[in-house]
């Protein structure tokens, strides 16, 4: 049975539609519908209150469906909250559908089908966001419990990463693996390069949640088994272990630069840009290093990636 209080928002600006939309979903046991004409207007409904799913138009004056996810996207991180995207399209071809899926929608749906397949993806989708929110909201329960027992010895309290320590020892993990075992470690420092400028300009809360909105951006960006650690106030570490050194390169990780540096960040003083400089080095098989040299090694390619905006590779020799 479908969960009747499941929140559902369609977007269109044609009314028709929308009435076709609305009438379908109530015909499958839905009740907290609401309707809006533009995504401006969806935009400030989620503001005042977030939905499970949004149904939209792809094409629609002003701010399309592609954009519309966009700025969910930047409302989701801000609320630890996951909203699924699904749009109503009239558009073929793989290179469209593709690129959206890219923008981060979750579904489609083609318009000459949509009555046939409307309820069927929604149904899917209310089991797919119920659970993705359910473990949302555990993480959180953990974080804010391993805050409440003091763990500073191995957590940051504020993102709920490794600290320094914590990540100085995964960092020695991945090396010695790579010697033992082959492939690369790679390391990423990232470093937060206006926080003073926001600090001095909205005060010490904004930064927290700016740091917050950066943080769950950045675990959503990485890989499950990659390591994620504050290694300072303005400093993160990313370290991954990759079967060769081919694999840890700077343009591995273009998209993560992209997405930390040029999507803006929603907070209570409204949408902000974070400056992050990148700098990139890894130990292979045949490296004698340790991990706090390496650590250095990366760190020292900071200055040069703030000037370039641009991730830069330090390698161990040179």
């Amino acid at each position: 049975m479908p969960e009747p209080d499941l929140s559902i928002l369609i977007v269109d600006d044609a009314k028709f539609s929308s009435a076709v939309v609305r009438r379908t979903l109530e015909s499958g046991g839905y009740s907290d519908i609401r309707n809006e004409s533009s995504a401006q207007q969806a935009l400030q409904a989620l503001e005042h209150r977030p939905a499970d799913i949004v149904i939209a138009d792809w094409l629609m004056p002003e701010i399309d469906g592609l954009e519309l996810t966009q700025r969910i996207r930047q409302f989701d991180e801000s609320a630890n909250h996951y909203t699924y995207v699904i749009l109503l399209t009239g558009k073929e071809g793989s290179n469209a559908l593709q690129h959206a899926f890219e923008q981060g929608i979750d579904d489609f749906i083609n318009k000459s089908v949509m009555n046939e397949q409307l309820l069927h993806r929604v149904y899917a989708a209310e089991r797919l966001v119920l659970m993705q929110n359910r473990l949302l909201a555990d993480n959180q329960r953990l974080i804010e419990a391993n805050a409440r027992l003091k763990k500073q010895g191995v957590l940051d309290p504020l993102t709920g990463f490794g600290n320094r320590g914590y990540g100085l020892k995964r960092l020695e993990d991945a090396v010695q693996h790579a010697h033992a075992r082959g492939g690369a470690a790679c390391l990423l420092i990232m470093r937060v390069e206006n926080l003073a400028e926001l600090e001095r300009d909205h005060g010490e809360g904004l930064v927290r949640q700016a740091l917050l909105a950066f943080s769950r951006r950045l675990k959503q960006l990485v890989r499950p088994m990659d390591i994620v650690a504050r290694m300072g106030t303005e400093h993160f570490a990313l370290i991954t272990h990759q079967p060769d050194m081919g694999r840890c390169t700077t343009g591995s990780f273009r998209r993560l630069h992209e997405s930390l540096n040029y999507r803006a960040y929603k907070t209570t003083a409204g949408f902000i840009q974070l400056e992050v400089s990148i700098a990139l080095s890894a130990a292979g098989e045949k490296d004698a290093i340790e991990a706090d040299a390496l650590l250095e090694r990366a760190q020292q390619g900071l200055d040069e990636s703030r000037e370039l905006r641009r991730i830069t590779e330090k390698p161990l020799s040179g």
